[in-house]
């Protein structure tokens, strides 16, 4: 590998030069520019960006870590995040922890050495330990699809309360009294808001609640399968089933249809998230939409705007409504 000393050497100038010439500062004749590019060329020479970068205290690079990154909502939401850092300037280290804290914990360490400048965390649950070795560092971070108590950080997630509630409450306009929850990690502060605006419609409608129709797990395909399976051989069974995020529904349609059921004549089923248009070749799911690309470009643009230091020490907490779309997966109950 070419560095900045064979350069100067085949240009016949000092690596100061060069630097120049690299960096268009400084005053360089026009002779010298043009021996210095062409030795570029010849060497296949490309200039250390992270060094001229750390000269400046800042490496243009911040990380984006996921615990999904098949989930089509956290891929949504890494466009955002892209599309934004780029226009400033940039990079974007992308990191998928399975929703394992161990993970999340390695992938801190390793970006905090390789001195990215801020980070955009969705953590894989209790934050805790992670937000105090980052704010330890003085590292600016903005938290990214979940509600942290207690903790004095940055964040940008959807409504998820809200968005659960009308979704359970639609389905009990359709008659349904008995519905079951499949929900992610009880650890999750987004699988516990599920919960709790499911919880919210049934009491505002005056619907008992049925302990044994709460199911909490991985926000998975296979999660949702196994859950819908025992959520379907409860006696009486439900009538419409809750999944708190899309890939927990697919789990369970696959349930569904292995059961010989029909959706939504003998079960109705609504969903968490919706899937990108591209992605819809024939839209089925009732669904709370959130704003995956919304929430990632505002993420985006919050972290940029600490890192510049435009911004006062107070934090904020960005909270976008979930849209309500009804489509064919869900009816009234069977007669």
């Amino acid at each position: 590998m070419s560095t900045i000393s064979d350069v100067a050497r085949l240009a016949g100038v000092s690596t100061m030069t060069v630097s120049r010439v690299i960096n268009n500062s400084g005053y360089t004749s026009q002779a010298a520019r043009e021996r210095v590019e062409k030795a570029i060329s010849e060497l296949g020479y490309v200039p250390n960006a992270l060094a001229r970068y750390l000269r400046f205290k800042q490496t243009k690079t911040i990380a984006l870590i996921l615990t999904d990154i098949t989930n089509p909502f956290f891929t949504t939401i890494a466009r955002g995040v892209e599309d934004v850092t780029r226009s400033a300037g940039f990079s974007v280290i992308f990191c998928n922890t399975d929703e394992s804290d161990n993970e999340e914990r390695e992938y801190l360490q390793l970006l905090l050495q390789k001195q990215v400048d801020g980070f955009l965390l969705v953590p894989a649950s209790d934050a805790t330990e992670s937000l105090e070795l980052l704010q330890a560092r003085g590292m600016p971070v903005v938290v990214v699809d979940r509600r942290l108590d207690n903790l004095v950080v940055d964040a940008v997630r959807c409504d998820s309360v809200q968005g659960a509630y009308e979704l359970v409450r639609y389905l009990i306009g359709l008659g349904h009294t008995r519905i079951a929850a499949l929900s992610g990690s009880k650890s999750v502060s987004t699988a516990q808001d599920r919960v709790a605006g499911y919880r919210r419609a049934l009491e505002e409608a005056g619907v008992g609640e049925d302990r044994q129709l709460i199911f909490f797990d991985r926000f998975t395909q296979g999660d949702g399968y196994h859950m819908a399976h025992q959520a379907l051989a409860a006696v009486p069974r439900p009538t419409a089933l809750f999944a708190a995020n899309n890939l927990i529904a697919f789990g369970a349609m696959r349930a569904i249809n292995e059961l010989g059921l029909r959706i939504p004549e003998d079960i109705s089923i609504v969903s968490f998230d919706d899937l990108p248009p591209p992605l819809q070749v024939d839209p089925f799911l009732t669904v709370a939409a959130q704003p995956a690309y919304e929430i990632g470009r505002q993420a985006a643009d919050l972290l940029l705007t600490r890192l510049l230091g435009d911004v006062s020490d107070e934090v904020q907490e960005i909270v976008l409504p979930a849209e309500l779309i009804v489509r064919r997966s869900s009816g009234p109950p069977p007669s």
